[in-house]
């Protein structure tokens, strides 16, 4: 049975009024640990919680159709393949992020890919292991990192019902029940009408479990609109600038946009108020005005 309170380091997440933020870096460091620390340094003074990178064992990760795939970069003509290893952060980079965090502080974690990179993160005293929706269908995956004794979160993009409810069997069967799903569609920049955003109320019913939203929509309402329905994680890209190279950065938000979304999910929480009926003394004022009682 999944908790209903999952600790990520010192953040109860399900018993806090605000949401847990997570900064997807992701790759759109593109290799450049300079761009890595300006998006970290947003993330911690923007107020979000955590920053998450993705680590791949590119050999393993990268599908082999797509490995000899020639790609243009900005560092020119290579295989797809190559171009994963070149902006690929390994433990020299790892080392720095993880020293760089600390003395702010800040949390990271990263999405492994592959089992390797899996190993490679639990090195690390990390608050929570994400799997990324490409990974939700990796069942010796899931099932060694349920095993590690570190809460989960999982996107539940890409799947249908029934690969979902095979990946929480897992998730059920070897953790200890601290995991949150994330709904998400997949798709960078993902269309507003394809959000589904009542599937987060599904996904509580059927599974009673802690819930949260992974959005890759290009603006902030639907991030917006997630934390009114109770997403207790609330996990968006981040990046630069637009113009940047990359797939998905036209899906992430600049840093002025990181600040608006989380400025705005605090705010939601002094807008719903109890469900009490109550009447606070700027409303006395007016009804002694326009009631004379």
């Amino acid at each position: 049975m999944a908790n209903q309170i999952v600790k990520l380091g010192d953040f109860e997440v399900g018993n806090n009024e605000v949401p847990y933020f997570i900064a997807e870096i992701g790759i759109n460091h593109n290799g450049d640990m300079q761009i890595a620390k300006r998006l970290m340094d947003a993330a911690f003074a923007c107020g979000w919680n955590c920053v998450k990178f993705q680590k791949r064992t590119p050999d393993i990760a990268v599908p082999e159709a797509q490995k000899n795939v020639m790609r243009d970069t900005p560092w020119g003509q290579m295989t797809y393949l190559d171009y994963k290893k070149h902006i690929e952060f390994e433990k020299p980079e790892y080392d720095v992020i993880d020293q760089y965090c600390k003395e702010k502080p800040l949390a990271w974690t990263a999405s492994p890919w592959d089992l390797p990179s899996l190993e490679f993160l639990l090195s690390y005293d990390l608050p929570f292991i994400k799997i990324a929706s490409a990974g939700n269908g990796n069942m010796e995956l899931l099932k060694r990192a349920s095993q590690a004794g570190v809460p989960l979160i999982m996107s539940d993009g890409m799947s249908t019902q029934e690969e979902l409810d095979k990946a929480v069997s897992v998730l059920e069967d070897y953790s200890n029940g601290d995991y949150i799903l994330l709904h998400t569609n997949s798709t960078y920049p993902a269309p507003v009408d394809s959000l589904n955003l009542a599937y987060m109320n599904t996904l509580k019913e059927r599974y009673h479990c802690v819930v949260g939203y992974s959005g890759h929509e290009q603006n902030l309402e639907p991030s917006v609109v997630a934390a009114t329905l109770g997403a207790k994680v609330i996990e968006r890209h981040v990046t630069l600038s637009h113009d940047l190279w990359g797939t998905d950065q036209k899906a992430s938000l600049e840093i002025n946009a990181m600040y608006m979304l989380y400025r705005r999910c605090l705010d939601i929480q002094k807008m719903m108020g109890s469900g009490v009926k109550t009447m606070d003394e700027n409303e006395k004022k007016v009804r002694e005005k326009l009631k004379g009682n």
